[in-house]
């Protein structure tokens, strides 16, 4: 399997043609036919189905897309990172976060480092790429990342989490919403009222869905999305109240929109994790640090949580009562951030 073979094929996903992939290579179409035709022979399957000069992507293909792309991608940071390494550059501080912390997090933090480098601490480079909770996981476990940022549960034996930050869930409604009038969002008020919220019901959206069974409360969800950013825009557009975590709310803001807590804390949770036994560089540790200052600064209620609590956190985000589900428990356990 040659490198040319699998960008040839991303540019064929990319693009939706052999002819736009031949123009983005630089490369002619009977060339990259037969890059795509050596690919498949090599692999045993076919990877488009074809239709004159038209080609359709097959389920197989879009299954191997994903692990073409996340190589592809490691590469062009190991040909920055060469280059740097030539020229005696430091070497990129590389970030991994799940979207939300990607977006609206990790730049912030960055800044902040950057406006307090000095002679003794240079300015930092970065790579900075979002990903699933899962593939976060996976870019450090391959040394792909320095850092990670992720939502718990993040409890595999070859991460140190650093610490956890806990910030309770928010309403985002627009700012002409008749409930947009009061300071505290009851879940009550919003029976029967269309809400946008996340689709992963293995990490925030069970939260918010026991919430709600506990409170009584029949959750009518309008619009469901993998991003606290859509949810958002549903709220701006006015198709419904957004329960998204606090980071996107506050670190994304919108017009025409207005953030209100909610009765009921929803706890939002995510760790900083790097690579176990892996030395760490003064960049890296700056990083860690500055992080816990900015969810600080961003996230009304921040709590920071020793990493010892991990287990604690998970087993009480998994409870089935109100009781145990309740946040507070665990409060006298952490540093707030």
């Amino acid at each position: 399997m040659e490198l040319h073979q699998l960008e040839a094929f991303s540019a064929v996903m990319s693009t939706g043609s052999i002819t736009g992939a031949g123009r983005l290579l630089g490369r002619s179409q009977p060339g990259v036919t037969r890059m795509i035709q050596d690919l498949e022979q090599e692999i045993g399957y076919a990877l488009f189905d074809r239709k004159g000069p038209r080609v359709t992507p097959t389920r197989r293909a879009f299954l191997l897309y994903d692990e073409v792309e996340r190589s592809l991608i490691g590469l062009a940071a190991i040909r920055a990172s060469a280059r740097a390494i030539g020229r005696d550059e430091p070497m990129p501080l590389r970030i991994v976060a799940t979207p939300a912390l990607a977006a609206a997090l990790a730049p912030r933090a960055l800044a902040q480092l950057t406006q307090s480098h000095t002679q003794e601490r240079p300015r930092i480079d970065a790579q900075l790429r979002s990903a699933s909770a899962e593939q976060v996981v996976q870019a450090l476990l391959s040394r792909a990342a320095d850092i990670g940022i992720a939502t718990l549960p993040l409890d595999h034996a070859a991460l140190d989490v650093h610490y956890i930050i806990e910030a309770p869930c928010v309403a985002v409604l627009h700012r002409d919403d008749p409930l947009a009038q009061d300071a505290v969002l009851r879940l009550a008020q919003l029976a029967g009222q269309p809400v946008a919220t996340l689709a992963n019901r293995y990490r925030l959206r069970n939260r918010i869905d026991r919430a709600f069974d506990q409170a009584g409360i029949e959750l009518h969800v309008a619009l469901e999305t993998n991003a606290s950013l859509n949810a958002m825009m549903a709220a701006q557009e006015e198709l419904g109240v957004a329960i998204v975590d606090p980071v996107t709310a506050f670190g994304m803001r919108l017009g025409d929109v207005e953030v209100r807590p909610l009765d009921v804390p929803i706890p939002f949770l995510y760790g900083v994790v790097t690579l176990s036994g892996r030395p760490r560089t003064g960049e890296v540790d700056a990083m860690i640090d500055t992080l816990a200052d900015v969810s600080r600064a961003l996230l009304p209620g921040a709590v920071r949580h020793a990493a010892s609590q991990h287990g604690a956190l998970v087993a009480l985000d998994r409870a089935d009562n109100a009781d145990d589900a309740a946040p507070s428990t665990h409060r006298d356990t952490g540093v707030t951030a």
